[in-house]
């Protein structure tokens, strides 16, 4: 456990698979997931597709962009891993809900700002704008996010070209990677206070959203309302669920007052998994795992 006032960040789990080899990070794959007061690690084996390492920190005291970076640097500076430099691949996903999606076919790299002003305001002295292409589903993902923490991160690994990604885009393909279904499938992520909301059908993406909440209500709200749009019926419609919630937690006790067939997700098919990862619940880190199918 590492909580120090000096270092602002506290480890709330970690998980490392015992077959880890420090003299092998040219065939690992280092993920990072990086939110307001949060940062996610984990270490992939490019070779056989397993999870090796999952770390969870909490960023505290953050009020400001600058703070947040300041703490971040604590942590990679004090960190066994993070500043090694000869990892096979990096992935960074920044957790923004500055994003517009749009279609291939009509995307145009220099019109990002324009994608996003239907969204929201984007501040060009402090957030970059970045772009990721979804290869199976004909979508790309234009978001914005922190440009000094996105060049921080690229500054640590000068020899690497590291693949920047929105968190909702590992979202997608995890969304779209999931056994086909009939009719229209629903998937939740409650990552923390923001609750994402996916609709997909015949492995298409059709809905895509993310909301601020602060009560198990204004959840059921808002997937309420999602089934309102779509004409879901709540007798029938499966729901899947992945994040950090429990199965008998209020969000899901509200939740199947209302909507029948509710149930967790599992852990990912695409990585294998050693026992030691049992610890952490199947419906956990989703995201995080599913950056792994991103390039």
């Amino acid at each position: 456990m590492e909580t120090a006032k000096s270092t602002s960040y506290k480890l709330i789990s970690r998980v490392k698979d015992n077959r880890f080899d420090v003299d092998k990070l040219h065939d690992y794959c280092l993920l990072l997931q990086i939110g307001i007061r949060d940062i996610q690690i984990c270490v992939t084996d490019t070779k056989d597709n397993s999870c090796l390492l999952v770390e969870d920190f909490s960023l505290l005291d953050i009020k400001t962009v600058n703070a947040r970076l300041k703490v971040l640097a604590s942590l990679f500076e004090n960190h066994h891993l993070l500043k090694a430099g000869f990892w096979d691949s990096i992935k960074l996903s920044l957790k923004s809900h500055k994003f517009s999606l749009v279609p291939t076919s009509h995307f145009i790299p220099e019109s990002i700002s324009e994608y996003l002003k239907l969204n929201c305001v984007v501040n060009p002295n402090v957030e970059g704008q970045y772009y990721y292409q979804h290869k199976s589903s004909n979508v790309v993902n234009a978001f914005a996010s922190d440009k000094r923490l996105v060049n921080w991160i690229q500054s640590l690994y000068p020899a690497k070209e590291i693949t920047i990604l929105h968190q909702g885009s590992a979202l997608i393909e995890a969304v779209l990677g999931q056994r086909a279904q009939e009719g229209k499938g629903v998937y939740c992520i409650l990552d923390r206070n923001v609750l994402h909301v996916f609709v997909s059908q015949d492995n298409q993406l059709h809905y895509y959203n993310q909301f601020s909440i602060k009560s198990s209500q204004e959840l059921l709200k808002y997937v309420m309302l999602v089934f309102k749009e779509f004409n879901l019926d709540q007798r029938t419609q499966p729901v899947v669920f992945w994040g950090t919630l429990s199965e008998k937690g209020e969000s899901l006790v509200l939740l199947r007052k209302y909507i029948r067939n509710v149930s967790l997700g599992k852990k990912p098919s695409f990585l294998k998994f050693n026992y030691m990862f049992d610890e952490i619940p199947d419906h956990h880190h989703i995201d995080l795992f599913s950056m792994h199918l991103c390039d």
